[in-house]
């Protein structure tokens, strides 16, 4: 199997991809995936794809049918050789997708390249047709422009960024070496950055006693907009964020956590992976219940391993841990559906919203069950294991061996080093809708740790119960505050109150008027609607931050060198 991309044309964003395959059957199934791991979530990639044509080896025509929204079936009849050729619209650039412009060709192959099954597990060459003086960002063996990948699966975990800007460093750690590359425009702090990295990568590979790899790569977008967001593969990784004059400034901080995030996916989701993905079926959605695993394990243990290693101070360390538990419980999807369930949900309304309150973030929920599980274990052993111990044996049992596991995989691990069933965990907060606050509160005060719950800053919030946006649009209402009770819903913008333009001064009015009854002047969709309010004198929204405890026991001041 041969791909070659071509760019000409590079301002109206088309890639031009020419595919040749062998077949021995008269009609021949050319499949462009439909998912791509790391999102679980329908992609439809083939929304992109257009003049899709199919040739014998003389160059002729052959008929095809498109026999679903992304699969074309070819009537090659005695013909053993078929070149594809279509071309792919490039213009959205995150970490999961591919771009084409006149400064760079970045490529996730998974969402841009088809496949038959008959040549699936056969070796793959990659041509690129590029401006010679571009540099290439990659994880796969290169030879004079083309990339060469075992079969389909290590070409779709291969992403790759061509571009004349690139910059690059590598570092090593315990026999591998590691690559940095960054596109766009950045200044990097290379010194920094590298000690840093050096100090989270041999955490994690001591964690998991081996890194599964001779070489990986850190493939960085750099934008001059507001970006976040990362996606792993098992050499490599792609971290799209921005803007530019933050990213070594104020958001340093974000890229250690998402580096340190992507870098543990090597182990947690590409080898320790659910039932369900392994392997991995691109042609359908393949849902699990176990994002709360792959997700939220990831994301507890991601910014852990930074305090274990000495990248964060336990200060930084908690800023990161506020943010999850201040997400928690300003969602109230949690008293309605269970983080497995929303794990298995994420292939219908993807990582939006959706419905108010119907669902629960898997990173969220998941690194606080984590958490749970985690301290609860170090009580059950003294404070001699904990949840590095679990996810390096389901790295050995699962992993190393090619094994998808269960949630009861999952929970026998747990248990065997608990000693003890955690059945509770499951039942009532995995797969429930259990309020966990009492039991965060007690594997918090085990290591020395409290929640500070205080008044959330917004005073509309706090003391009326909805959360605006910077236009005073209602985007969140609590469940049975005096806004929820009379009527204001999401969506709703707030003009005026008792009579006022609020404009950005909406707090300052509230707070004027908090012994007072209010009449708020409210945008409905165009209409204009009047609804008056209560005095009321309870709080509705809160913050939540940790803190030490006071005059911790010797024993807090154990777990927590242990725990941290």
């Amino acid at each position: 199997m041969k791909f070659t991309f071509d760019i000409h044309q590079p301002q109206n964003q088309y890639l031009q991809i020419t595919a040749e395959f062998k077949t021995s059957k008269s009609q021949t199934e050319i499949f462009l995936p439909n998912w791509r791991p790391g999102r679980y979530e329908l992609g439809n990639f083939a929304k992109n794809v257009r003049d899709f044509k199919v040739f014998d080896s003389n160059n002729q025509p052959l008929p095809f049918k498109k026999s679903d929204l992304n699969t074309w079936i070819v009537n090659n009849k005695d013909e053993k050789n078929i070149i594809v050729q279509y071309q792919y619209y490039s213009a959205e650039l995150n970490a999961g997708s591919t771009f084409l412009n006149q400064s760079q060709l970045y490529v996730n192959p998974v969402n841009c390249c088809v496949f038959t099954d008959e040549q699936y597990n056969e070796e793959i060459a990659v041509q690129l047709n590029i401006p010679p003086e571009w540099k290439i960002a990659h994880s796969l063996p290169l030879e004079n422009q083309t990339f060469f990948a075992k079969n389909f699966d290590e070409l779709a975990d291969s992403p790759f960024i061509c571009s004349a800007s690139l910059q690059h460093k590598t570092y090593e750690v315990k026999g591998t070496t590691f690559h940095i590359w960054f596109n766009g425009i950045v200044k990097p702090d290379w010194s920094r950055l590298i000690d840093d990295f050096k100090r989270f990568t041999l955490c994690q590979v001591k964690y998991f006693s081996n890194m599964p790899t001779k070489e990986y790569h850190f493939l960085f977008q750099i934008l001059p907009n507001r970006a976040y967001h990362g996606v792993e593969h098992s050499k490599s990784t792609v971290i799209c964020l921005g803007p530019s004059y933050k990213v070594f400034e104020e958001d340093y901080k974000e890229l250690l956590g998402v580096s340190s995030h992507e870098l543990y996916h090597t182990w947690n989701v590409k080898a320790i992976r659910p039932i369900e993905w392994m392997p991995y079926n691109f042609k359908q959605a393949c849902p699990s219940k176990l994002g709360y695993v792959a997700e939220g394990v990831t994301t507890y243990m991601g910014d852990l391993i930074l305090l274990k290693s000495g990248v964060f101070t336990l200060t930084q360390y908690l800023v990161e841990m506020n943010a999850q538990l201040q997400k928690h419980y300003d969602n109230f999807g949690r008293f309605h559906y269970s983080v497995a369930d929303s794990s298995y949900d994420t292939w219908l309304d993807g990582y939006v919203q959706g419905s108010p309150a119907r669902k629960v973030s898997i990173y969220t929920e998941g690194a606080l069950l984590a958490f749970i599980a985690d301290v609860w274990i170090m009580k059950q052993t003294n404070n001699q294991q904990g949840l590095i111990e679990v996810m390096r044996k389901m790295y050995q049992d699962f992993g190393e061996k090619g094994i998808g596991y269960s949630e009861k995989d999952y929970q026998n691990c747990l248990e065997h080093f608990s000693k003890s069933s955690m059945q509770w965990l499951f039942d009532d907060f995995i797969n429930g809708t259990t309020d966990y606050t009492e039991k965060l509160d007690e594997c918090f005060n085990y290591i020395g740790l409290k929640i500070e719950i205080s008044p959330s800053p917004s005073v509309f919030a706090a003391q009326l119960g909805a959360k605006l946006e910077a236009d005073n649009n209602v985007v969140s209402v609590y469940p049975d505050s005096i806004i929820d009770k009379v009527g204001i819903k999401i969506g709703d913008k707030i003009i005026a109150i008792n009579g006022i333009s609020v404009g950005l001064d909406i707090d300052r009015w509230i707070t004027y008027f908090k012994n007072e009854e209010k009449e708020l002047l409210i945008n409905r969709n165009g209409k204009i609607i009047r609804l008056k309010l209560p005095v009321s004198s309870e709080i509705y929204f809160k913050e939540y931050k940790l803190r030490l405890v006071d005059n911790p026991t010797e024993e807090q001041l154990k777990a927590l060198e242990s725990w941290g």
